[in-house]
């Protein structure tokens, strides 16, 4: 294979085969997938448990770490496009691990007031940002088109194994230790994917600077153009937002009602939390073999709407541990098996249909279209629980969710047949 040309226009080596740079990137991922997840639980359960932090104030922590996909997503997406995946993925682990080490330290004096912790918050979320992009544009630089679907099925494993391990550790090092140890191990996971992913040698098959836009905001408008001109990627992008609205309201107000209305411990709510990891695995063996099945179509419009449905057990749970926490389990469990199934399933669909020079804009602006509205879900959540209280709040707020398999139900995504559509296409039936 010829060697192509990196962003400064000097040849990059050819793809390397199947192999130990994936490894290193697996392993990278996998870590820094762990830390963000860590972060998810013990931040918030930081404000919660050491600084008494009330509905509001959990909610606009939570979306201070959002907030960055809504002002740095276009951005990141038009950036990673031009430059090497792997420096960015690195740059952005070096960064993530001293905010977070720094975090712990003032945790260990007793100086880590709210305000810090707003501000770690939303420099760990701005680097997430620039981070997830660019792991998702990686592969189809890494390897060729016929190891995308091997390659794509063990990063998503990854990220199944970090939503059952961040929880899980996060919740019992916070329980069973302090607040800063578990705010200190993301830092550590961090550190983790960053000494993996930059012994990664692997060229990279990066566009030529001629072949793109040559503005930032001329790239950002390239990649909205397209997506907003794809007929299958304009839906995934108004389901997505649908969802992640409504779902950033259901955690926000979950957390609280697991803490103070069941009265559970940190680990107890790790365990429960913990359990949406092995049922995303199954939801990752589902996808290999559903879709090509009963189609695309039907697979995520029944899945979607199965997953966020399942939620509205959880606003029902009254006693005492030994009957909530079972039953939360198995709530989280359905939860991430049925959630992973529309992942990788919209994600087949996206990559199908996506130029490679575009990978990274697509990635980025559709995680602008769901992940950008998950700000203000969080302070709805914070808002319905403390008009609605906990179960009143949740109870809506799950609900909400629903919205999202509706408009995939709409939408021409219903009808696509066994077969991904092609560049260009859409969403046909086959």
């Amino acid at each position: 294979m010829p060697s192509a040309s990196s962003a400064s226009g000097r040849p990059v080596p050819p793809r390397a085969p199947w192999g130990r740079d994936f490894r290193k990137l697996w392993v990278g991922q996998t870590a820094s997938q762990l830390g963000e997840h860590t972060g998810l639980v013990v931040l918030p359960l930081y404000a919660v448990l050491t600084l008494d932090a009330d509905a509001g104030q959990v909610g606009a922590l939570r979306a201070a770490g959002q907030v960055p996909v809504l002002l740095l997503a276009l951005v990141a997406g038009a950036w990673v496009d031009g430059w090497r995946t792997r420096s960015v993925m690195v740059l952005t682990d070096v960064g993530r691990a001293l905010a977070l080490a720094a975090a712990a330290a003032a945790g260990f004096l007793g100086v880590l007031g709210l305000p810090a912790l707003f501000a770690v918050v939303f420099v760990a979320g701005a680097l997430s940002v620039f981070f997830d992009v660019a792991y998702q544009a990686s592969l189809v630089r890494m390897v060729d088109r016929d190891q995308l679907l091997r390659g794509n099925s063990a990063l998503e494993g990854s990220r199944s194994a970090a939503q059952f391990g961040g929880p899980a550790v996060g919740g019992a090092l916070v329980s069973l230790l302090s607040a800063p140890v578990a705010v200190a191990s993301s830092a550590v996971f961090f550190a983790l994917s960053f000494l993996s992913i930059r012994r990664i040698r692997a060229g990279e098959t990066v566009p030529v600077s001629s072949e793109r836009p040559s503005g930032v905001g001329r790239r950002i408008k390239e990649g909205l153009g397209f997506v907003a001109g794809d007929v299958s990627l304009r839906a995934v992008s108004l389901a997505s937002a649908a969802f992640q609205f409504f779902f950033a309201a259901t955690t926000t107000v979950h957390l609280l009602f697991l803490s103070r209305e069941l009265n559970l411990s940190g680990a107890a709510i790790g365990l429960a939390l913990a359990a949406t990891g092995p049922g995303a695995l199954l939801g990752s063996l589902l996808a290999a073999r559903l879709p090509s099945r009963f189609g695309y179509g039907p697979v995520l419009v029944y899945a979607a709407g199965i997953g966020d449905a399942v939620m509205l057990c959880v606003p029902a749970l009254h006693g005492s541990p030994a009957v909530t926490v079972p039953v939360l389990l198995a709530v989280s469990f359905v939860f991430g098996a049925f959630g992973q199934l529309v992942n990788v399933t919209v994600m087949a669909v996206r990559q199908a249909v996506t130029p490679d020079g575009l990978q990274g804009r697509v990635a980025a602006t559709i995680n602008f279209a769901g992940l950008g509205l998950a700000p203000p879900g969080s302070l709805l959540g914070g808002w319905l629980a403390h008009e609605c209280g906990l179960r009143g709040g949740l109870l809506l707020a799950a609900a909400g969710m629903l919205v999202s398999p509706v408009v995939l139900a709409l939408s021409p995504l219903a009808r696509m047949g066994r077969t991904l559509p092609v560049q260009g296409t859409g969403a046909r039936p086959t």
